[in-house]
């Protein structure tokens, strides 16, 4: 590494330490990050020796050896995976930290103390390399802890699914369409949990009130841009009947081409022509939950929101960054790892925020406020 190049990354690193969260260096210690470490002389050097591993892709062992080339630490390979494994609390809370000052917006909390609201998703991680193997990451993150309190390696086969977790009595699950399933849905409701999950018109087959199937896309022909549509429903399995609720919104015009569009590509990819009634119901979002009428439909659908949120930065980190590299051996390593990818796309997330905003010099000077409410509307606009 030639000393402009040196340099150049250590500006770098200076505009990145201004939107990380104040107290961050102390909370390194405080979280154990820094406890018993050898190597590293302080936690902006552990911060920046690990993220040239998370957001660049690197392999452990490059990146100690890029650590060296840099006059950052001297360390091994197998020192940065022990590190790695000491710093997944930290992680979380500098990604939480970060949502909270730079405008990724976190659900409202309408449901009570009691209630735990976890996201669940799935991802195919493929490890870098023409013989790397692909595994699919199951994981559940705490909203609004940002912590990762569940998470499985599988082979790609292995589809999404409620199925996959631990659910307790008074937990909010809110998946994707992958996740609508019957078996799945009364896995969370048997122990004791409750849905919110994304429908197509297939995938959960739901009845009215007669026991007649419901006239889904009907439904949703009567909505308007400013009505809400909020029908009762229910389930039915070879258990019985779980009730529950349709509750849906009308896309804007440019958010309802884009989606129909996106349709369209999927269907030629995989050999189809798509259906008229796909491309009907792809004006809409609409979700399928197991909370009672008490809670409004705009609630139910700003709660999805939220998922689909911290999803949306996760996924904008997978597109744009290598994700290989996972310790799928080590659960430690693993849920680690996945927090610290958390922290890097909450990171990208600010520093949209930041060019939002637009400092001529390129970087706040002062502590983060507030963020704007255009800069939020710019950098989170609504799901295609």
């Amino acid at each position: 590494m030639n000393h402009e190049k040196l340099a150049s990354s250590g500006e770098d690193w200076d505009v990145i330490q201004r939107v990380l969260p104040g107290g961050w260096q102390a909370k390194a210690k405080e979280l154990g990050a820094l406890r018993r470490c050898r190597g590293f002389p302080d936690a902006p050097t552990l911060l920046r020796v690990l993220l040239i591993h998370l957001a660049d892709g690197c392999s452990l062992r490059e990146t100690a050896v890029r650590a060296a080339q840099g006059g950052l630490a001297a360390v091994s390979d197998v020192a940065l995976l022990k590190r790695l494994k000491a710093c997944g609390e930290w992680f979380r809370w500098i990604a939480g930290g970060l949502m909270h000052q730079w405008g990724v917006p976190l659900p409202p909390v309408l449901l009570g103390a009691a209630v735990r609201i976890r996201i669940l998703d799935g991802s195919l991680i493929s490890e870098p390399g023409a013989t790397g193997s692909t595994w699919r990451l199951h994981y559940a993150i705490g909203v609004p802890s940002l912590q990762c309190d569940e998470m499985y390696v599988t082979e790609p086969a292995v589809g999404e699914s409620f199925r996959r977790f631990t659910v307790r009595p008074g937990d909010l699950c809110l998946g994707d369409r992958g996740f609508a399933q019957r078996a799945g849905v009364r896995h969370v409701t048997d122990g004791g949990g409750a849905v919110i999950v994304r429908l197509n018109l297939t995938n959960l087959p739901l009845v009215d009130a007669q026991g007649k199937p419901f006239a889904l896309l009907r439904k949703l022909r009567t909505l308007t841009a400013t009505r809400v549509g909020d029908w009762p429903t229910a389930m039915v399995d070879g258990a019985g009947v779980v009730p529950g609720r349709v509750c849906a919104v009308k896309k804007s015009r440019a958010a309802a081409a884009r989606a129909r569009a996106k349709a369209a590509r999927e269907s030629r990819k995989q050999g189809h022509v798509v259906r008229p009634d796909t491309l009907e119901a792809a004006g809409y979002i609409f979700v399928f939950t197991t909370l009672a009428g008490r809670i409004a439909a705009s609630a139910v659908l700003e709660l999805y929101r939220g998922r689909w949120q911290i999803e949306l930065a996760f996924k904008r980190l997978k597109s744009i960054l290598a994700v290989g590299h996972l310790k799928k051996t080590d659960p430690d390593g693993a849920r680690a790892w996945l927090q610290g990818k958390l922290l890097v796309a909450f990171l990208i997330e600010a520093l949209i925020s930041v060019g939002e905003r637009f400092f001529p010099w390129g970087y706040p000077l002062d502590a983060p406020q507030p963020p704007l409410s255009l800069a939020g509307e710019l950098a989170h606009a609504a799901p295609a």
